[in-house]
């Protein structure tokens, strides 16, 4: 079984919410996850609105989908669902010419 099947992606996480918020609801819904992150900007360090929740078995990350999918945190209804493996993406931009 592979770690994707696992792990989760969370969006339109408010930009208010930080991770301890999202592990707290994670947590109301007695699940129990081993990692919560959400993914910030790395110029500015601002959220960018999403995260990832990982857990033990991939049962548990299903039944996670049922319960997390559209609850409410912060004013935002979460988007829910099987996290995708990350893809290579070409490089490009002002800040890639420098970075060669």
């Amino acid at each position: 079984m592979s770690d994707q099947s696992k792990k989760l992606y969370v969006g339109n996480i408010s930009f208010q919410a930080n991770e301890q918020d999202l592990s707290d609801l994670v947590s109301e819904k007695g699940l129990t996850a081993t990692s919560v992150a959400i993914i910030s900007d790395k110029y500015t360090n601002r959220s960018k609105g999403f995260g990832f929740v990982e857990f033990a078995t991939a049962e548990e990350a299903e039944k996670a989908i049922d319960l997390l999918n559209g609850q409410d945190l912060k004013g935002r209804e979460l988007k829910v669902n099987m996290a995708r493996p990350k893809e290579d993406r070409p490089r490009t931009g002002y800040r890639d010419n420098f970075s060669r």
